[in-house]
């Protein structure tokens, strides 16, 4: 997700942005691309299975077997095969906008120029690493505690990843002010199960990473002895901030997230770190409370700072420096990033054409400029108007469910109506869009335009310290191809990138539709009620709205899909973790049946719609979630995935929720036996 700040937009649609091949086409080849994809295409069913037995594979199979991974790509499916696309769009944006004669300060100059200075190879191998030197040289003169901290501000301040993670957020208890807030963070790798686990594939993770960081050592020029000593001081200092670390599990309780303190209380938890200078440094002398998300962790870095000399923490943060920057510097600091976070931690075989990278680069720093220039030339005004009659629909059959829930009471059920009706519904763009005044955007060091990109997000984001919430804001670019629910907002958003074939298709039946993007939108409705949404009341507060039978009730719904989950068996021999996957799986789940039921009702008082390529209304809707999960994973990706993807993979996305679904068993005819049966006893029902 793209904004820092906003750190409890934890629930999003399962994309990861990964390389992807070069596949140059104009907005003419585009719009025809478009014209011909069909709302469900029979060549990309697999007849060979039954659809009883595996429907992801019946539905998918075809697909499956004509779309190999690309080489740059760890994974490939519907929702990368969308953003490929859409990247062509914005590519064309940015090639446009990088003409001469753009006004200072115009979206168009600050896009163009940001595209300009990271596509300009000459200049950018010209400078190597020269344009961080006033870093390196601020990181070799530390010469005690308080000069470090002042570093460590300094590095925070333009994205690098140190010790802790200072952001802005909402008081969880009190959703209409922003805090301060610190977390876990400073780790190189995906998660901290990475430096604790013992097996053998993670040792050899670790080991390809120790590799890693000598070798980026020294194209800094260290000497091969003094690069291996220096690995090995990155290796013991992040491996003691990682088992001091909050599992992925643990971070999903709230609750145990709120830990507000005072600054004296802070300050006696590191006495060797000065939040009072640190605080300063950005500006918020006043700031009297933080949320101390992870206190064990913060101590860990305490007692670190107190017995690591200083020697050692200069090469943490010299490591941090150059790791971060990497992908914006000169070629041979970018393969040896990707050949790393590429090819060993995902598997792919080859890195993206630049210019892929680069408009990648330019959504996650300026998006909203890029964002307004993206929507006004590819999202039509229909779209928008179908998209929301689809969410008041999906809203409407969602209430008709919480009335007839039989574990739910009466007073817990009007509770959730309540919520329900105040979810905030953000669809393609923004009312009022990001201004980015300010912020000095030119044909200089492309790393530098990250550097102060960072910057000025950072300053963004901590400006609201103190202030109230300003509820029009999103934490997502308009091309994004995903959506999220915000509990402490309680609102969902559906960007105008994830509004497009095969997940919304305007010209295509209401099946297909609701299948779909209905789904979608069910999807992100229900994360209001999962496991963590359904502790946030109407106003997005971190509050107790359930009676406590109703609590224990919902509890022990969710254990059943909890453990439907562990039992899927991925790559041989690792499990889906159906805890860490909770909150997903239970929106899967109510997604389905809330789109399902949204789009039963479009047929009521009318005449029955007549089968299309043979399919009932009803198998076209299955048919269009399944195409949703479509992916061929590379094992080292999926791997991955398992360890810190709150989603399950996909093929289980489909399948899981469907057993569970009586109404999947009404159109295909599943019966006890069959792969896709479940005992009605052990069948998850929630919402």
């Amino acid at each position: 997700m793209k904004s820092a700040g906003i750190a409890m937009r934890l629930f999003l649609l399962s994309l990861i942005i990964v390389t992807i091949p070069e596949i140059r086409s104009s907005m003419a080849q585009q719009k025809q691309t478009e014209r011909t994809i069909l709302p469900i295409d029979s060549a990309n069913i697999n007849t060979s299975v039954k659809p009883y037995e595996n429907f992801y594979l019946y539905a998918n199979g075809g697909w499956l077997k004509r779309n190999p991974i690309p080489a740059a790509y760890s994974r490939w499916g519907s929702f990368t095969e969308l953003f490929d696309r859409n990247l062509d769009n914005l590519h064309e944006i940015a090639e446009n906008a990088a003409g001469s004669g753009k006004r200072k300060g115009s979206d168009s100059q600050i896009v163009g120029d940001f595209y300009f200075s990271g596509t300009d190879t000459t200049a950018i191998e010209d400078e190597g690493i020269k344009p961080l030197d006033n870093y390196l040289n601020d990181i070799d003169g530390i010469k005690d505690l308080r000069s470090m901290e002042h570093v460590v501000a300094q590095l925070q301040h333009v994205g690098v990843n140190v010790l802790f993670y200072f952001i802005s957020q909402q008081d969880l208890k009190n959703s209409e002010k922003m805090i301060a807030g610190i977390h876990q963070a400073g780790l190189s790798l995906p998660d901290r199960d990475y430096y604790t686990k013992t097996d053998p594939q993670s040792k050899e993770i670790v080991q390809q990473y120790d590799n890693y960081v000598k070798k980026m050592f020294g194209l800094l020029g260290d000497d091969e002895k003094t690069a291996a000593s220096q690995a090995k001081v990155v290796l013991d200092i992040e491996s003691q901030l990682a088992e001091a670390s909050m599992t992925r599990v643990e971070r999903r309780d709230p609750k145990a997230t709120y830990n507000m303190m005072t600054l004296v209380q802070v300050n006696s938890i590191t006495p060797d770190f000065s939040w009072n200078a640190y605080l300063r440094y950005f500006k918020l002398s006043d700031v009297r409370k933080i949320n101390v998300a992870q206190p064990k962790f913060l101590k860990a870095v305490g007692v670190m700072l107190k017995k690591m000399p200083l020697s050692d923490w200069k090469i943490y943060l010299r490591w941090h420096l150059i790791n971060s920057m990497a992908p914006y510097l000169s070629q041979q600091f970018v393969d040896e990033n990707f050949h790393f976070y590429g090819m060993v931690l995902t598997g792919a075989k080859e890195l993206q054409p630049r210019w892929k990278r680069v408009v990648q680069r330019i959504d996650k720093s300026v998006g909203f400029a890029l964002g307004k220039l993206y929507v006004a030339k590819y999202f039509p005004p229909k779209a928008k108007v179908r998209a929301e009659e689809m969410v008041h629909n999906l809203e409407a059959a969602f209430a008709e469910r919480i009335k007839g829930l039989d574990w739910m009471s009466e007073a817990t059920k009007k509770q959730a109506l309540v919520k329900l009706n105040a979810i905030v519904n953000k669809i393609g763009y923004p009312d009022k869009w990001r201004s980015y005044k300010g912020l000095d955007i030119n044909r200089g060091p492309y790393v530098l335009n990250v550097m102060r990109a960072n910057k000025f997000d950072f300053d963004f984001e901590i400006n609201k310290v103190g202030k109230p919430v300003d509820r029009t804001e999103w934490g997502m670019t308009p091309p994004t191809v995903n959506a999220y629910y915000d509990p402490s907002m309680n609102e969902i958003v559906f960007p105008a990138g994830i509004l497009q074939p095969p997940f919304f298709n305007p010209a295509a039946d209401n099946a297909v539709n609701y299948g779909g993007m209905g789904a979608v939108i069910g999807h992100e409705m229900t994360h209001g009620f999962d496991d963590q949404g359904s502790q946030f009341d109407a106003k997005g507060n971190l509050k107790d709205w359930w009676t406590k039978q109703d609590a224990a009730n919902f509890k022990k719904k969710a254990e059943v899909l909890v453990d439907q989950f562990n039992s899927y068996t991925v790559l041989d021999s690792m499990h889906v973790n159906g805890k860490l996957t909770e909150g997903e799986n239970i929106a899967d789940l109510g997604g389905v049946s809330i789109a399902y039921q949204a789009f039963e009702n479009t047929l009521k008082g009318k005449s029955r719609p007549p089968k299309i390529d043979g399919f009932t209304p009803e198998q076209r809707f299955f048919l269009a979630w399944a195409q949703m999960w479509r992916e061929n994973d590379r094992p080292e990706a999926l791997r991955q995935r398992i360890i810190v993807d709150p989603h399950s993979p996909n093929e289980y996305r489909c399948n899981g929720p469907l057993s569970d679904f009586p109404p999947f068993y009404d159109a295909w005819g599943a019966k006890p036996g069959d792969g896709m049966y479940r005992a009605e006893d052990v069948r998850a029902k929630i919402w």
